[in-house]
């Protein structure tokens, strides 16, 4: 067993759940007792700790972890010194960025910053809310809420700072998006005397490189063909491609393989297409990782 180790903070809340399956499909599993903050892993060079995303940037700055997992916007709300080595674009839903957004009521008055002028403002991110009422010179009371902020308006404050993904929940609470305050991605962090240390630099980034390779074969699915040589020109003419396909001999000099990668969101329409074209003995194949 190495004596080296990486301490790796994973965020605990909404994030949690999307990790762990990301890291089992980078190949890393990640086993979690009930209730421990300790979380186990495959890795003896691999230290984990269930942190908050909230709090994870400062305790990364501080060296109490070498490097962890959060979003951007959590290292702009605390002003954190740390190094931003990864964009992880993951949310807890799908793979997308998310947004803190301005939201008032639908019958509001407000339609713009400016509007906010001497009103309450509810969120959990006073310091980049604030920050935003600065850009505009506005000044407003903002007030830190501690969870369940779509309830807040109009009876408790006049507007508030929210994290959207789909935009689902403000408009089931009649809530209207003024602007976006932020757009924000999970990032992996490190701390900034731990990326002076090579040996814990080069696993941060070996691990990165397989996170995002999960991340880039998320969407994606393999095929798999077969097609007789005169007919080939007619199979590429339709299928993408993530650079080009690859095309191999087959026993019968006649016929070729084509392997390729494609967004599986295309599939149901390219399948038939495939067919019409004389492909045979299609094969469509789930993918873990894509390194680029």
């Amino acid at each position: 067993m190495s004596a080296a180790r990486l301490k790796l903070g994973i965020p605990k809340g909404s994030l949690q759940d999307a990790t762990i399956d990301l890291f089992s499909r980078a190949g890393w599993k990640i086993t979690l007792g009930s209730r421990s903050y300790v979380p186990a892993i495959d890795d003896p060079e691999i230290e984990c700790l269930l942190v908050r995303a909230q709090e994870m940037a400062r305790y990364v700055q501080s060296g109490a972890l070498d490097a962890g997992i959060t979003g951007h916007d959590w290292v702009v709300e605390t002003s954190a010194d740390v190094a931003e080595l990864a964009e992880l674009v993951y949310a807890k839903q799908r793979l997308a960025r998310v947004r803190w957004v301005l939201a008032v009521p639908e019958d509001s008055p407000i339609r713009e910053p400016r509007d906010l002028e001497g009103k309450v403002i509810a969120t959990e991110v006073v310091h980049l809310t604030e920050k935003y009422l600065q850009r505009f010179g506005v000044k407003a009371r903002v007030e830190f809420s501690w969870g369940a902020t779509e309830v807040k308006v109009p009876q408790l404050a006049d507007a508030i700072v929210e994290v959207t993904e789909t935009g689902s929940s403000l408009r089931a609470n009649r809530l209207r998006i003024v602007d976006t305050v932020l757009e924000s991605a999970t990032v992996f962090i490190m701390n900034r005397a731990a990326t002076a240390d090579a040996w814990k630099r080069e696993k941060a980034e070996n691990l990165i490189l397989m996170l995002k390779g999960a991340i880039d074969a998320a969407s994606k699915v393999g095929l798999l063909l077969n097609v007789r040589r005169q007919d080939l020109p007619a199979v590429l003419a339709v299928l993408p491609a993530l650079k080009n396909p690859t095309i191999s001999n087959l026993s019968d000099p006649d016929w070729v393989a084509v392997n390729t990668i494609i967004e599986e969101a295309v599939v149901r329409q390219l399948l038939p297409k495939l067919k019409a074209a004389k492909a045979q003995g299609i094969v469509e194949y789930p993918l873990n990782k894509i390194i680029l």
